[in-house]
């Protein structure tokens, strides 16, 4: 069999083995295709013959796909149509004559998977002596926090007076000054429910004057072991949390038993209002029906009220609804601008970073740049001509597990990196800058990794970048090197 060398835009794929299909599948023949979309094994079968088993090709001539310049995001639709409608003048075959979309899209993502494995080394943060070398600036790292009671610590704010809070996921907020850390007393019930329990925490903007202190947490069903993510503000006086009230919470009935997606991120707009996000607990469904509380990002007034520009007042759904279709969204940060961003969690591939408008929908789960966790093919990443679905303007791929978000204000440190936001993965275990320009995607650095899972990522009142990590639990910060 002859094999010949693929080049489409930078992408060079080759045509090896035939894929042929069953009865069942676009353009069928009498040859079966695997009883199974099982996306590594159908690489296995009939890609790596000429593209090697990790992507490093050899096969006939075949060119590497292991390459950084390969790894953008800008080969995604590249990559899809190559595998799909094939290039017969070069000899390559129409997979999708044998797969369908979901099945090409299911091997883009395992060629990512291969990407990732081979290119971490490469795209790993340079660093000497304990400085690291980024584009524009040099920092270095330096632990904040550790030891003292630290348990998953989730998220960290802070008070004018220059004190850290800083919340434990199965209960504890913690203030923190130099040489000292005290638990707050008397905070309001939550329940560790594997993923939820005492989550965000953030310091009303005019706290010198009002005092408030918002937490979002889950709650806990008044039967049964079942809870559902709720906001609420109060105070702190000397150590002891007062004055609760209630910001947001649900209907009884919709508390599930479910341990995944509590989203749980809380920012403040400066006009008045208060921007929070829920994950879908598992059930994406839900995440596409506004009488539902699951996926979506909510806008409320700073009391708890519901704003009368809010998109979805008086047209029967949940009137508090920003935005809706998200899967897990474990970011959220309001940028120089104004605008609001989020980041959320895809499942194996697909994380993304969203700018967030009124009434628009993210799609979870009827597109997603994802395959499912079992290695099966069930979506393609871009909507039908029909689906009025917004598209990220960045996405991780593979997943980095997105958690925390905030935007680089660069007024006492990082000055050149003003205006860009910083975003943390568990998986990853990584900080990544991102750069954003009028609504696209710039350019993305990966600032740490490997220094253990990011929970939190926030830009403190000094000017430097804090970071929440678990496994281990500490507090560091990175520190402008000037």
């Amino acid at each position: 069999m002859k094999f010949v060398p693929l080049s489409l835009g930078g992408l060079v794929l080759v045509s090896g083995a035939t894929l042929v299909g069953s009865g069942n599948r676009p353009g069928g023949s009498n040859t079966p295709m695997p009883q199974t979309n099982n996306v590594s094994r159908v690489y296995e079968q009939y890609c790596s013959k000429c593209h090697g088993d990790k992507g490093q090709g050899g096969g006939a001539g075949t060119q590497s796909l292991l390459k950084v310049e390969k790894f953008h995001q800008d080969f995604d639709r590249k990559y899809f149509l190559a595998i799909k409608d094939g290039v017969a003048d070069a000899g390559m075959e129409a997979f999708g004559k044998t797969l369908t979309d979901q099945e090409v899209w299911g091997q883009v993502v395992h060629i990512r998977e291969l990407q990732r494995d081979a290119l971490r080394a490469e795209t790993k943060p340079k660093q000497s002596d304990g400085i690291y070398d980024a584009r524009d600036h040099d920092y270095k790292v330096e632990t904040v926090l550790e030891g003292n009671g630290l348990k998953v610590p989730w998220a960290i704010d802070w008070l004018p007076d220059g004190r850290m809070l800083v919340t434990n996921r199965p209960g504890q907020l913690f203030l923190v000054w130099q040489g000292g850390v005290t638990s707050v007393e008397d905070l309001p019930k939550s329940v560790q429910l594997g993923q939820g329990g005492l989550m965000d925490v953030a310091v009303h903007p005019n706290y010198a004057k009002n005092g408030w202190i918002y937490l979002s947490l889950t709650d806990p069903a008044k039967t049964g072991r079942a809870g559902m993510t709720k906001i609420v503000r109060g105070k702190i006086a000397g150590s002891k949390w007062t004055e609760t009230q209630t910001i947001f919470e649900n209907d009884q009935s919709t508390y599930n038993s479910s341990q995944v997606h509590f989203g749980s991120r809380i920012v403040f707009d400066g006009k008045g209002h208060v921007f929070f996000s829920t994950g879908e607990r598992g059930n994406g469904a839900l995440a596409q029906q506004l009488d539902k509380p699951n996926g979506k990002i909510y806008r409320v007034n700073e009391d708890g009220s519901i704003p009368k520009d809010n998109p979805f007042v008086g047209k029967g759904g949940i009137e508090a609804v920003w935005s809706y279709g998200h899967r897990n969204p474990q970011g959220l940060a309001v940028d120089r601008d104004g605008n609001l961003w989020d980041t959320e969690h895809g499942p194996r591939g697909g994380d993304e970073l969203n700018l967030i408008k009124p009434a628009s929908n993210y799609g979870w789960p009827l597109v997603a740049f994802s395959i499912n966790y079992n290695d099966s093919a069930d979506w393609v990443p871009w909507p039908s001509s029909d689906q009025n679905i917004s598209l990220p303007v960045y996405r991780w791929l593979p997943s980095i597990g997105a958690c925390g978000l905030d935007s680089l204000r660069g007024n006492k440190m990082f000055a050149k990196w003003r205006g860009d936001l910083v975003a943390g993965g568990l998986s990853g275990q990584n900080v990544d800058r991102i750069r954003v320009k009028n609504g696209k995607f710039v350019e993305s650095e990966v600032l740490i990794r490997d220094l253990g899972r990011v929970r939190e990522v926030t830009v403190g009142p000094d000017g430097a970048i804090y970071v929440a990590l678990n496994d281990p639990d500490k507090i560091i910060r990175l520190v402008e090197n000037k």
